[in-house]
């Protein structure tokens, strides 16, 4: 499952610490798979809830033990008797050392329930891919002291779920960011790291084997079901983002191929003047390029790493502190 590193202006773990999380990812996913698999083998019902207990349970499936911290707090905090979701308290942190703090990073789990047992594996495998996403979510839009407001049109981003749920770990996502550039931000399509070379992709879609008539002009032309309808021209914006990554780049010393792409995955693009940097995937050749995408079996690379850390310095961020929970006044 690839792995979103930025989603427009939001607040992003990966910002953080870029060569320490996308290994964290891969090592969590593994560990909460095997425990999952055994769960389904041996029908624990720790892992498959009825209905009613799924109604009944309201703990987050991924909370951020803060253990270490929340001990500091049991001596002067007094809770009610209603269970209380840590990763929704609003607190007010005491100052805490370098190394406790990165205790309280490490310190962490992601649990997984399951209102039913599925019946097959193929059935779970989708099941727990539907609760990666959310997890990554999660590490996309906060971080234990900072968090965005997500809008709830991302959950059900059919484009977004295909990046993170068809790609490999390896591949590192970067979705509609926002550069801030010369104090001005500009919004990017989507940039995709790989071990080998960096893609910026522009979405072309509409209903099956529709067809787009491209030109230099501000619009292109759509044939499909109806009359024929104007589209906005793909390649400005492409070119916009393909520019901006290279500057970045350069600036850096990465030396990483970038790949300007036209995608349509279920329609044809008929384009015979397009400029020799620009390469259309569509109908006709997306099963190919898809399974080379997927088939790529090389590790995550230092450069994709140091090339990831470098968009993220120049990506906007708007995000509020986050407050646990308010401390109780003693007067």
């Amino acid at each position: 499952m690839g792995q979103l590193i930025k989603i427009q202006d939001y607040v992003s773990r990966y910002e953080q610490n870029i060569y320490l999380y996308p290994s964290r990812y891969v090592r969590l996913k593994k560990q909460q798979w095997g425990k999952l698999k055994s769960a389904w083998e041996n029908n624990d019902p720790s892992f498959f809830m009825d209905q009613y207990q799924a109604n009944q349970d309201t703990t987050d499936w991924f909370i951020e033990e803060k253990q270490p911290f929340m001990n500091k707090l049991k001596g002067f905090l007094k809770l009610g008797k209603n269970e209380i979701d840590e990763e929704e308290m609003i607190l007010e942190e005491p100052e805490k050392t370098e190394d406790e703090d990165e205790e309280e990073e490490v310190n962490f789990d992601f649990k997984t329930n399951f209102t039913y047992r599925p019946d097959s594996i193929e059935e779970l495998k989708h099941q727990f891919l539907d609760q990666l996403f959310s997890f990554q979510m999660k590490w996309a839009s906060s971080t234990l002291t900072e968090k965005s407001f997500v809008e709830r049109k991302f959950y059900y981003d059919e484009r977004l779920k295909y990046f993170l749920q068809r790609f490999p770990d390896t591949y590192l996502v970067l979705y509609f960011p926002l550069f801030l550039l010369k104090k001005a931000p500009v919004e990017v399509e989507t940039i995709i790291l790989g071990p080998t070379g960096v893609w910026c992709i522009s979405f072309l879609e509409s209903e099956d084997l529709a067809v787009f008539i491209g030109s230099k002009e501000r619009f292109w032309v759509k044939r499909g079901k109806g009359e024929e309808k104007k589209v906005l021209n793909p390649l400005p914006a492409l070119n916009r983002t393909g520019k901006i990554v290279q500057q970045i780049f350069q600036m850096n010393e990465i030396d990483l191929p970038i790949h300007k792409v036209v995608l349509s995955r279920n329609g044809y693009i008929d384009y015979p003047a397009l400029p020799f940097d620009v390469q259309l995937i569509e109908k006709r050749n997306y099963e190919e390029w898809f399974n080379s995408m997927r088939n790529l079996s090389s590790p995550l690379k230092h450069n994709q790493i140091k090339g990831a850390q470098a968009l993220l310095q120049f990506c906007q961020t708007t995000s509020i502190r986050r407050l646990e929970w308010e401390l109780p006044n003693e007067d």
